[in-house]
C-alpha cells in the first residue's frame, strides 16, 4: 500500500515583521485539527544562530522549550497552546544549523568534492529538514521568519519554492501574511504594501494562494476585491484580520471568512466537520468582564515588552479564565526594587507575587526581596526556576544565614544554598551546562503540589544550569519550606512549598510551557485560586 502524501502549508510574511505569522499559522493548525486532520508545524528562522538559546530575551521575546530540549523561538509557544500538541527539535530550524549540517557534511566528503554552494546545497538541506518534520502527518504546516525579500531569508524562500517541484505542486499551499495600514489624512485602508508585498513573492517564484491581511483596525472599502485584482489571489481565499479582543478569536475569524474550507479543498483533504465549541467558549471566557479582578506583580528585569514572559502572562491569563476573574498583571522592575529600602512601599497593594526564571546576577537582590515580602506577610508566591531559587534563597537568610546566596551571583559566599549541578562545573560551552526539557518529577503524598496535579508523578521541563543544595535541605524543612517534589532518586529538589502559608510554591521546572489557554497548569490555577 502507498504511503499516504503529506501536504504543506507554507506561511510567509510581507511588509513588516511582527504582523502575527506565528498567530497565523498556529490558528491554521487549529481549525485543520478541529477536522480531524493530523497536523504538525515548524519555524524556519533565517536568523544564523543554530538555536535560540542564546538570544537576548528583550529583543526576541522568550526562550521557548520543547520536550526534549530544543531552545526554540517563541513561536512554538504560539504553535503548542493554539493546537494542544507537544513539540520537539524538528520542529524549530535555523539557519545557523542548516550551515552547520552543510559544513559538516562538506568536511565528510559527503558532497563527492563538488563546489558547496547556497543553491542546491542549503536550500536541499532545508527540504529535507521540512520533509522529516512532516512525515506521517496529513498537514505539515511551515512558518518562514522574517520578511519576504530580507537578503537572509532568501534561501528559506527558495528551498519551498523548490519544495513544490519535489513533492508536486498539488500538496502545497502558499499562504501570504501582508499588512494594510490605514490613512488617516484621507480615511481610507492603503493596499499598496500588500500589493508590493505579493509582488515581491511573486517575483521570487511563488504565487500565494491565500492572503492573510492584517489592520489595525476593520479595513474600509471593498478591499479584499482590490487585494484579489492585483495580487492575483481569488476574492474568497482572502481573510481580513483585523485586531482582535484575544488572539485566540484568531481561529474562529478565519474559520468565518471560509479560509479551512478553501484549504481542504485546495489539497484535496478528507475532513470532517470544523469542532470549535471549546475553543468558542474559551474566547467567549478571554472577553468576559468579571465581578472580581486580581493584581499579580511579575517581579524581572527584562521590562522592554510583553513577549519577553509570553508563556507566563498566557498561563495567568488562562488559569484567570478558569477561576472567572479579571486578571491585571503589574510590571515590578526588579533593579528598582533591589534599591528600596523598604520594598513593602511597592508590594503591599498586589494580591499575589511571581518570580519568573532568568539568568544573571542583575537584579537579584530584587527578586529576593519579594521573596521575603511574600513569606513574611503570607502574599501568595509562585516561583519559577530563578523564582524558585530566590525563594530558598529568601528562607535560608530569614534563618540567618545572612551570606546565603547562588554560586551564579556570589561563587565565594559562605552558604552556597544554590550551587551548580555535580559533573557540571568544567563545561563552559553555553547551553552544554543546562538541564534542558522533560525530566519527571515525583510529588510528596499529601502536598499541595500533589493535590493540584492529582498524580504521583509529572513530566516537565526545564532550562536552568543551579539546583538546590541537598546539603541545607534538612533545615529548610525544619523551617517550614518543604521539599514536595524532587527527581525519582530524591537527589534534586523539583518543587518546594510552605505548608503554614496560603500559597507559597515554587518550582525547579518551567510550569508555564505546559499550560493552554483551555486547560491551565495545574501550579498557575492553584496560584490564582489562592489570591
Amino acid at each position: 500500500m502507498a504511503k499516504k502524501a503529506t501536504k504543506y502549508i507554507f506561511v510567509t510574511g510581507g511588509v513588516l515583521s511582527g504582523l502575527g505569522k506565528g498567530i497565523t499559522a498556529a490558528s491554521i493548525g487549529n481549525i485543520l485539527k478541529s477536522r480531524g486532520i493530523s497536523v504538525n508545524i515548524q519555524k524556519c528562522d533565517p536568523y544564523l544562530n543554530v538555536d535560540a538559546g542564546t538570544l537576548n530575551p528583550a529583543e526576541h521575546g522568550e526562550c521557548f522549550v520543547t520536550v526534549d530540549g530544543a531552545e526554540t523561538d517563541l513561536d512554538l509557544g504560539h504553535y503548542e497552546r493554539f493546537m494542544d500538541v507537544e513539540l520537539t527539535q524538528a520542529s524549530s530550524l535555523m539557519s545557523g544549523r542548516v550551515l552547520q549540517r552543510v559544513i559538516q557534511d562538506e568536511r565528510a566528503g559527503k558532497y563527492l568534492g563538488k563546489t558547496v554552494q547556497i543553491i542546491p546545497h542549503v536550500t536541499g538541506t532545508i527540504q529535507d529538514e521540512i520533509q522529516r518534520a512532516g512525515e506521517g502527518f496529513d498537514v505539515h504546516i511551515v512558518e518562514i521568519g522574517g520578511t519576504v525579500g530580507d537578503y537572509e531569508g532568501l534561501a528559506f524562500v527558495e528551498a519551498i519554492r523548490e519544495f513544490a517541484d519535489r513533492v508536486g505542486r498539488q500538496h502545497c499551499l502558499y499562504v501570504h501574511v501582508v499588512y494594510l495600514p490605514y490613512l488617516g489624512a484621507s480615511k481610507e485602508t492603503k493596499t499598496k504594501p500588500a500589493q508590493m508585498a505579493a509582488r515581491e513573492l511573486r517575483s521570487l517564484g511563488i504565487m500565494p494562494d491565500v492572503l492573510v491581511a492584517r489592520s489595525e483596525a476593520e479595513p474600509t472599502g471593498n478591499v479584499r476585491a482590490k487585494l484579489s485584482a492585483f495580487c492575483g489571489v481569488d476574492e474568497g481565499a482572502i481573510a481580513l484580520l483585523p485586531n482582535a479582543e484575544t488572539v485566540y478569536e484568531v481561529p474562529l475569524t478565519l474559520e468565518r471568512t471560509g479560509i479551512g474550507s478553501i484549504i481542504v479543498d485546495k489539497l484535496s483533504l478528507k475532513a470532517r466537520r470544523p469542532r470549535l465549541k471549546g475553543w468558542e467558549q474559551l474566547v467567549e471566557s478571554a472577553k468576559t468582564v468579571y465581578k472580581r479582578t486580581v493584581t499579580v506583580g511579575v517581579v524581572a528585569k527584562y521590562m522592554d515588552n510583553e513577549d519577553t514572559y509570553l508563556s507566563v502572562f498566557e498561563a495567568l491569563r488562562a488559569a484567570a479564565y478558569k477561576h472567572k476573574v479579571n486578571l491585571d498583571i503589574e510590571w515590578v522592575n526588579a533593579e528598582e526594587l533591589e534599591s528600596m529600602k523598604n520594598p513593602a512601599a511597592r508590594l503591599k497593594d498586589l494580591d499575589g507575587i511571581l518570580v519568573p526564571g532568568g539568568f544573571g546576577r542583575r537584579a537579584i537582590e530584587g527578586k529576593i526581596k519579594a521573596a521575603r515580602y511574600a513569606i513574611d506577610n503570607n502574599v501568595p508566591y509562585l516561583g519559577l526556576c530563578l523564582g524558585m531559587q530566590v525563594a530558598v534563597i529568601a528562607m535560608a537568610r530569614k534563618l540567618g544565614m545572612t551570606d546565603a546566596n547562588t554560586l551564579e551571583v556570589d561563587p565565594d559566599t559562605s552558604d552556597p544554598v544554590i550551587y551548580i549541578m555535580n559533573g557540571q562545573q568544567d563545561l563552559t560551552e553555553t547551553g552544554g551546562t543546562m538541564r534542558l526539557g522533560n525530566y519527571e518529577c515525583v510529588l510528596k503524598k499529601g502536598s499541595k503540589a500533589q493535590k493540584l496535579y492529582g498524580k504521583k508523578s509529572v513530566q516537565e521541563r526545564h532550562r536552568h544550569r543551579y539546583e538546590v543544595n541537598n546539603a541545607y535541605r534538612e533545615q529548610l524543612e525544619a523551617a517550614g519550606m518543604e521539599v514536595v517534589g524532587a527527581s525519582p532518586d530524591s537527589m534534586l529538589v523539583e518543587m518546594i512549598e510552605m505548608t503554614d502559608r496560603k500559597f507559597i510554591m515554587g518550582s525547579q521546572f518551567h510550569p508555564e510551557l505546559r499550560s493552554r489557554p483551555n486547560k491551565p497548569h495545574p501550579m498557575f490555577d492553584g496560584f490564582i485560586g489562592a489570591l
